[in-house]
């Protein structure tokens, strides 16, 4: 397994170690992990001045998968703006093709008295946000600064999507509602955008080549309302990459932290990037209080999806279960019935948790 590594800044250098220690632990007796590590975003700039190094771009073209840790902070931000450049993480989104971010939002039942929700809310939550990753407003053009003929400040952001970039999302969607319970909600904005308008018009069409899959519209406002007040009504959700980006982090909260969610950024030929939603946080970076599992599940969902090992990914997600069930918690899962441990030794822990 050829991966690539990419802690990128923050936490990201923290969270990454407890990853590959798990990898390291469901591998052993069963296949070889071929790593190879690159700099994104800060360490980027700082290493080869640009945010997404060619070196690190070549690293992830000739990868199997992509194991990514997390960008941001002030500093990166301000980098940014200041050159008025991408995000090393958008440039190579949009390098390798990857379109299509899986999301999964699954409640452990031993941390349901984490959510701020009612245990009766979330029982049995499992659902899916399939966000679009490569096109939107994070994409569309123009975008930046323009003249404004009165002198003052002025800036504008596209939001763009073409047939074909809704269609191949909206065959994700209904393939993998398929593989669950044959649901899915397309979010949108249709009533004031007409990005959106064309968004519905499409997902309506391709949900026709699924007579199997029941479709349903839901405008993102009172998508977002629905996942407060019933999200167990929900199976796969498939939104636009802004709505998703936003729904998705709103949905951490159903199972009581961004710290327990992972991701995949799957692209058509299956070249996938696995990291958690969480961003680098550099108010807790380097303090040894990260939750490490949202790296660790990425972990799982890459053996899953690149490489084809159920059993495999099985193993990873039964681990950490069993020691959220033991009661071992980072700081963000804490509960009166719990023991504060540190990112290590909850990565430890999992490792330990690995059944041969």
């Amino acid at each position: 397994m050829k991966i690539a590594v990419l802690p990128g800044d923050g936490v990201g250098h923290e969270i990454i170690p407890e990853a590959v220690k798990v990898l390291q632990a469901v591998a052993k007796g069963h296949f070889v992990l071929d790593l190879e590590y690159g700099h994104i975003g800060m360490s980027g700039v700082q290493a080869a001045g640009k945010p997404l190094p060619d070196e690190t771009d070549a690293l992830a073209k000739r990868a199997d998968a992509i194991l990514f840790g997390a960008i941001g902070g002030p500093e990166y931000e301000q980098w940014i703006r200041t050159n008025k450049v991408r995000s090393g993480l958008l440039q190579l989104r949009s390098n390798l093709g990857l379109n299509a971010n899986l999301r999964p939002i699954k409640l452990f039942p031993e941390l349901a008295s984490v959510s701020t929700l009612k245990p009766q809310v979330i029982e049995g939550l499992d659902l899916l946000i399939l966000r679009e990753l490569s096109s939107d407003i994070y994409f569309g053009e123009p975008r930046g600064p323009v003249q404004n003929a009165s002198g003052e400040r002025e800036s504008i952001n596209t939001m763009r999507y073409t047939e074909s970039q809704i269609r191949a999302i909206g065959h994700v969607a209904f393939k993998t509602a398929r593989q669950r319970k044959s649901k899915v909600c397309s979010v949108d904005k249709a009533n004031v955008l007409e990005t959106m308008q064309l968004w519905r018009d499409v997902m309506t069409e391709v949900g026709a080549e699924y007579p199997d899959v029941e479709l349903t519209h839901l405008y993102v406002d009172v998508a977002a309302m629905m996942l407060m007040r019933a999200p167990t009504r929900f199976d796969v959700i498939v939104t636009g990459n802004m709505f998703g980006d936003i729904l998705s982090d709103e949905a951490a909260m159903l199972v009581g932290s961004l710290g327990m969610l992972p991701s995949a950024s799957l692209a058509p030929d299956g070249r996938g990037l696995y990291e958690p939603i969480h961003g680098s946080a550099p108010d807790i970076a380097g303090k040894d209080i990260v939750n490490p599992c949202a790296m660790i599940l990425s972990a799982a969902m890459m053996l899953r999806h690149s490489f084809n090992r159920e059993q495999d990914a099985q193993r990873i997600e039964h681990a950490v279960r069993s020691v959220v069930g033991r009661g071992l918690r980072t700081a963000d899962i804490m509960d009166t019935d719990s023991r504060l441990v540190g990112t290590k030794e909850m990565g430890d822990a999992i490792a330990a948790a690995i059944p041969t």
